[in-house]
């Protein structure tokens, strides 16, 4: 739909409704194949596959967990569909035209941190790969740079530059990326697993591997449980969800391309329950003949390629791993901050100069490196403050407005969504509410107990979500109702 009389402060191009809609279900398919095939979400899979003790435990918890994903995924993403709006657009309808900027900024700085994290992910499997010449390994050895090996700080820039290459001919590149991007490093995956099977001689599923080995390679995981009992799997399960909580808030700025809500549920079946539990388990299974042919656990898909004989495999092995965290950087990462940071200030900023200021960013936090820390509590803390946001959001377009918004007035300074001078007081209200109990009572203080920040993006969604519907139940805007501004209508579908 086209929107006739924006305000200026609140619309651009990039900003406004989705016109071309050309993401098939195989589009949709592979932002999840690039989203979740990196090295952290190897590490993180990996991870969680040994602390699930056996196969079926295996399944019982990463197959809850996906199917939950998927449900909330597609919660988000039929919003994006049928309003044709990106998140912070979306984000105007509960926090208010000006209120948004907010959670937005929010899930813009989050990108940022993901942003770097990812990159430094992938610039290591560069240097794994070139000091095995000893000529770069003498160079790494005795060259420092911001608190890195220089040889670190190079790598890292060529793969923060290569990710602009992609981002500045926007979102249709995106998918062009993506369509490709995904298949072949899913192909790089099994070429992985088959070669270590075949050299260990053995397929397993981990049951081999000693526990007190198990115990001590999942130590950093954040999950203090032993590995396969009923208390460790319910945390597996939360950890793999919480894993995604950045993106159940931007789905939208891709499902807003999706040809329709068919082909959106489509995309996300295969993209999330089935290729989520397979990718699982590929990295499982590698990792285990990883373990037979080293003897050790090797949690980073690179600490395995470093060990090959071969150069080839190595060299194919590292631009697999640098190809995969270009797509999940892209999908989770840069197309979020380049609409959260444009819809801050619309006027100046538009879809690659919010890309620019995310990887700004991005390098500046380099030589702290602050993503430096054990997988699961990295992934639970930054999930946890995203929770609030996705319920407050989720109530308000389903149980309040009924599915049905008023997509024209959320790009109107004086139209439904200003309340009170922009801001909707009601819903930073609960914001504030959800954040106290998801991240900051777990987080600084001893109040809760040990197990809570585990599930804290739950408690964050539940509460701030609650909190919401609670303090919104006497305003006139059910069943598709109107706030006594203006008439609630659908978006295009």
């Amino acid at each position: 739909m086209h929107v006739t009389n924006p305000s200026p402060a609140l619309y651009n191009e990039d900003l406004a409704p989705a016109q071309e809609r050309r993401w098939g279900a195989f589009s949709i398919f592979n932002v999840w194949t690039s989203d979740v095939h990196s090295l952290w979400g190897y590490y993180l899979a990996a991870s969680l596959f040994l602390l699930c003790g056996n196969f079926w435990n295996f399944l019982l918890a990463i197959g809850a967990g996906s199917l939950v994903i998927y449900w909330l995924m597609t919660l988000v993403g039929v919003a994006g569909v049928r309003t044709g709006v990106p998140f912070p657009v979306l984000a105007r309808a509960s926090f208010g035209t000006f209120g948004a900027n907010i959670p937005a900024l929010i899930r813009g700085l989050v990108a940022c941190f993901w942003y770097g994290a990812q990159t430094a992910a992938a610039s290591g499997a560069l240097v794994a790969l070139m000091i095995r010449s000893p000529a770069m390994l003498e160079f790494h050895q005795s060259s420092q740079m911001l608190g890195h090996s220089t040889l670190e700080v190079i790598c890292y820039l060529l793969v923060w530059a290569a990710q602009l290459l992609i981002i500045q001919r926007g979102m249709e590149t995106v998918r062009r990326f993506q369509d490709w991007a995904g298949p072949a490093v899913w192909l790089m995956m099994l070429i992985l697993a088959i070669y270590l099977v075949i050299k260990s001689g053995r397929f397993s599923f981990g049951e081999e591997i000693p526990r007190d080995v198990l115990v001590e390679a999942t130590r950093d995981a954040g999950i203090s449980t032993p590995p396969g009992s009923l208390p460790t799997l319910m945390a597996v399960a939360a950890t793999w969800i919480t894993y995604f909580a950045a993106l159940y808030l931007n789905f939208c700025d891709f499902s807003r391309y999706a040809t329709s809500e068919r082909s959106l549920r489509i995309g996300n079946l295969w993209g999330l329950p089935v290729n989520l539990l397979a990718f699982c388990l590929v990295a499982g299974v590698t990792t285990t003949a990883a373990f037979h042919v080293y003897g050790e656990v090797l949690l980073h898909p690179d600490q395995i390629s470093a060990k090959f004989d071969s150069w080839f495999l190595a060299l194919l092995a590292a631009l697999t791993f640098v190809v995969a965290t270009l797509g999940i950087n892209v999908v989770a990462n840069f197309v979020s901050a380049a609409f959260d940071f444009s819809n801050a200030a619309p006027r100046a900023i538009d879809f690659r100069r919010g890309g620019l200021i995310a990887a700004g960013i991005a390098l500046v936090l380099y030589p702290w490196a602050p993503w430096e820390t054990g997988a699961t509590r990295f992934v639970n803390f930054i999930g946890s403050t995203m929770g609030p946001i996705f319920g407050i959001m989720m109530v308000d377009y389903y149980l309040i407005r009924r599915a049905r918004l008023n997509v024209p007035d959320l790009y109107r300074e004086g139209g439904e969504f200003r309340f009170n001078g922009g801001f909707h007081g009601k819903a930073f209200v609960a914001l504030f509410v959800g954040m106290v109990f998801s991240s900051i009572l777990p987080t600084f203080t001893t109040i809760l107990p040990s197990w809570w920040g585990l599930y804290g993006w739950f408690f964050g969604v539940l509460i701030g979500g609650a909190s919401y519907w609670l303090m919104r139940r006497g305003d006139a805007v059910w069943s598709g109702g109107t706030t006594g501004r203006t008439p609630a209508s659908t978006g295009p579908h």
